[in-house]
């Protein structure tokens, strides 16, 4: 298996709202068998009811799953392997989107993020390679951020910081499984309307959930290194990011 093949079985973490759900609901309308975990596991039946509905043919299996408890990441994506009769794609996309400026007393909301964020994607990165490794197969997804790009003020701080580091963490492993039939993708999302930033009002180049999960299946199935979603302006705007000063990039955020 390998680029150009057809990902059968997938594993959604963080499925139950936002870009996980919208994707699960893409994936679904590709026929797809998925594997869906969340902590709202109330949502996580709605969903399943509603997919199944639309589209009878394909397997949904769902999990309760805090990704901050790492032994059960483990755990849930094991038994996930064994329902499904093997994961093919592993699409880390749980995290956080709280935090505040750093000094201001909110350590707490800062730590949180980072730990969910970093400390969740490594675990959940952990526990599909001790999948995919034994077979030479699967592909590992990495839902970053282009707020990625650079360090961003106030309350994107800890949260871009966090999306930086699985940045580099799926191209740590892209770089250790080159020689393998395991593919790494690292997709950084623009701004996409979802719960964790619908409070915000006035954000440039926004997409709608539908829009920009549809763009963010199209980008994973074509199982790039990297990829910023939709594309257009986000690919631009990402390689502005890295170059204009950190001056112009924090009226960004």
């Amino acid at each position: 298996m390998g680029k150009g093949t057809t990902r059968r079985n997938i594993l959604i973490t963080g499925a139950s709202s936002g870009l996980g759900r919208g994707m699960a609901r893409e994936f679904a309308s590709r026929g797809r068998n998925l594997a869906l975990a969340a902590r709202r596991t109330e949502r996580l039946e709605e969903l399943r009811d509603e997919l199944l509905a639309a589209h009878p043919q394909i397997t949904v299996a769902i999990r309760s799953l805090d990704v901050d408890v790492h032994d059960d990441v483990f755990r849930v994506f094991r038994e996930f392997d064994d329902e499904l009769g093997g994961l093919d794609r592993v699409v880390v996309n749980a995290g956080l989107g709280k935090g505040q400026p750093l000094g201001t007393g909110y350590f707490h909301a800062n730590v949180a993020t980072a730990r969910t964020n970093f400390l969740g994607a490594l675990a959940q990165s952990e526990a599909a390679l001790e999948l995919f490794r034994p077979r030479n197969a699967g592909h590992l997804v990495l839902i970053s951020s282009v707020s990625a790009m650079r360090g961003m003020p106030r309350n994107l701080t800890t949260y871009a910081a966090s999306k930086a580091a699985v940045g580099a963490l799926g191209e740590g492993m892209r770089a250790d499984l080159a020689q393998t039939g395991i593919d790494v993708s690292t997709i950084f999302p623009g701004f996409i309307r979802s719960e964790i930033n619908e409070k915000v009002k006035k954000v440039p180049f926004i997409v709608d959930t539908e829009t920009g999960c549809r763009a963010l299946a199209a980008a994973i199935e074509k199982e790039p290194n990297k990829a910023y979603v939709p594309a257009w302006p986000w690919t631009p705007v990402a390689y502005a990011m890295k170059v204009l000063p950190l001056s112009v990039v924090a009226k960004m955020a």
